[in-house]
């Protein structure tokens, strides 16, 4: 294929209205969308994607900053209204069968055992777990720790109990 005078003048005219390379690959026929913009490189043609100023880059980076801060404030003070409570609903004690979309989810026990169940309380609107079952769940990033025994209130809740 080669490029003719026609087909150039084309190709600048609707460069220059905008057209992507695929629709004037379509129009002019017989070139692929590759061939136009190589073309139009050669030629020189001005780029059709302009840039964002740094103005505005800087402010899309603020905005970018500010619904991060408001996200972390968000899933924070939800969390810290689950540790202020201290009565948690008596578990329910559900078999897989049975559990719905407002039921804790958290396993007790090991499914191999014929005494392996799921917690069954009422379940935190979009989340799979109670109230107690999210403060195991979600946890401070390297503040994991190893629960042993199923009673036992772990370190890092009590001292949230004790800090809210």
């Amino acid at each position: 294929m080669s490029w003719t005078e026609e087909k150039v003048q084309k190709l600048k005219e609707l460069w220059g209205k905008g057209n992507t390379a695929s629709q004037i690959a379509e129009i002019i026929g017989g070139i692929s969308r590759n061939a136009v913009i190589g073309k139009a490189h050669r030629l020189n043609l001005s780029a059709k994607i302009k840039t964002r100023s740094a103005t505005s880059n800087q402010n899309f980076e603020e905005t970018i900053g500010e619904k991060n801060i408001r996200s972390r404030r968000g899933r924070k003070s939800k969390f810290k209204s689950l540790i202020i409570e201290k009565d948690f609903e008596p578990e329910n004690p559900k078999q897989l069968e049975e559990l719905d979309e407002h039921s804790c989810k958290w396993p007790i026990g090991h499914p191999d055992e014929k005494s392996f169940y799921f917690c069954g309380r009422s379940s935190l609107k979009d989340f799979s777990y109670c109230k107690l079952h999210l403060l195991y769940a979600y946890q401070p990033k390297g503040k994991k720790e190893e629960v042993t025994d199923k009673e036992e209130v772990p370190e890092f809740i009590e001292k949230k109990i004790q800090s809210a």
